[in-house]
């Protein structure tokens, strides 16, 4: 395995650094890989086989997510033609996007993120020009945030061949997306009112709407997995070839942590879900008392952005941002739920606890430290 973020990185079987005083790591973790980092540090706390290449499944959607989103206005719409929905591979998840129907961009990320639409992310492909095109520039995202692990053959991160990524290499990817505040937006998104076909009623046409709702259960929740205190996406998966991945971010106490997890081997209804639990929580008790076993790398722009004269972080990056704020605001603004049609417990970083802000003087420290931008303040529930 790779040595990139630390040799103990490279190394098979389960790293940490138990001591006194570090909690235990659960006992009956059965993933083929897994990785808890602390997101703003980039301090990797626990780590097993993280850099062993496997198929993503649509978690490899944040990479496309982060690559292709900074390049379209949420505003822009986009009529679906025939070609945009081409080459999807059978059995594929669909929000479904319907031929001959307009979408905004925003609307197609929503679908990207909460129905993990293959159909959404052809259709932002082709407005990218062409499927070949946006896997040549995924491929090159990825070599831009060291994510030396990844080869990206299918956008939407259905099976095929030679397509692989690894647990670090997700984290990285999540950790970028998250520095966007549409990013964040959508991958927190509980559920939405989406578009429907629009039909013909007394001479009118009419354009219905229908309720689609993140598939991620640790933000959505589900029978057998309740909503995680803190989380705030990012992106689920599952295909034959990866079995069940996960990344999620979630905050606690002022902390913010990422998770991955990837192939848990024990077959129970939302495995994934619940050794990525256990996993944050363990993180959670363990963060700021573990010695770290490795470190996420900083993307190369940044390390050649940091080496110049008066270099400091820059707010937000990509996608459509509110502007850059400065390092010490104490307010960040996020639609409501009546503004964005979605569930109150919809925005991310809205359901979170706390307000977190820039490290004061912002200074944007390479391999050291990497905040996150301007965390919103957390709404209530309805």
């Amino acid at each position: 395995m790779s040595s990139v973020g630390g040799a103990r990185l490279a190394q098979a079987g389960t790293q940490v650094n138990q001591a006194a005083g570090v909690p235990v790591l659960p006992k009956d973790l059965t993933a083929r890989s897994w990785i808890v980092t602390d997101a703003e540090s980039g301090d990797v706390l626990a780590a097993h086989n993280p850099h062993w290449r496997l198929p993503p499944a649509s978690t490899l959607k944040m990479l496309f997510a982060d690559t292709v989103l900074p390049k379209f206005p949420k505003t822009t719409e986009h009529k679906v033609v025939a070609s945009d929905l081409a080459g999807m591979g059978a059995g594929s998840s669909v929000v479904p996007i319907k031929e001959g129907e307009s979408y905004t961009v925003r609307d197609l990320w929503l679908g990207v993120f909460l129905r993990s639409g293959n159909d959404a992310v052809h259709v932002l492909s082709h407005m990218n020009g062409g499927v070949d095109q946006t896997v040549a520039d995924m491929n090159a995202h990825a070599q831009d945030l060291q994510a030396l692990d990844t080869h990206v053959v299918t956008p939407d991160g259905y099976d095929e061949p030679g397509q692989v990524s690894s647990a670090y290499d997700l984290t990285l990817f999540a950790r970028s997306g998250l520095q966007k505040k549409d990013f964040r937006e959508y991958c927190s998104t509980v559920s939405v009112k989406f578009p429907g076909e629009t039909t013909k009623e007394k001479g009118k046409s009419v354009r219905g709407t229908f309720e689609i709702r993140n598939t991620n259960r640790l933000l959505s929740g589900d029978s057998d997995v309740s909503v995680y205190p803190g989380i705030a996406g990012v992106k689920n998966g599952n295909t034959t070839n990866a079995g069940a991945t996960f990344t999620g971010v979630a905050e606690r106490g002022g902390k913010v942590l990422l998770v991955t997890v990837m192939n848990p081997e024990k077959d129970e209804h939302n495995e994934v879900y619940k050794e990525a639990a256990k996993i944050l929580d363990w993180g959670f008790q363990a963060d700021g008392k573990v010695q770290p076993v490795g470190e996420l790398v900083a993307p190369k722009n940044a390390a050649q952005a940091s080496a110049q004269p008066g270099a400091t972080a820059s707010g937000e990056a990509g996608g459509d941002t509110a502007g850059t704020k400065s390092a010490t605001s104490s307010t960040a603004s996020v639609p409501t739920a009546e503004e964005d049609g979605s569930s109150g417990v919809g925005i991310a970083l809205a359901i979170v606890g706390g307000l977190l802000v820039l490290l004061a003087g912002g200074v944007f420290l390479v391999n050291r430290r990497w905040p996150l931008p301007d965390l919103v303040r957390r709404r209530p529930r309805p």
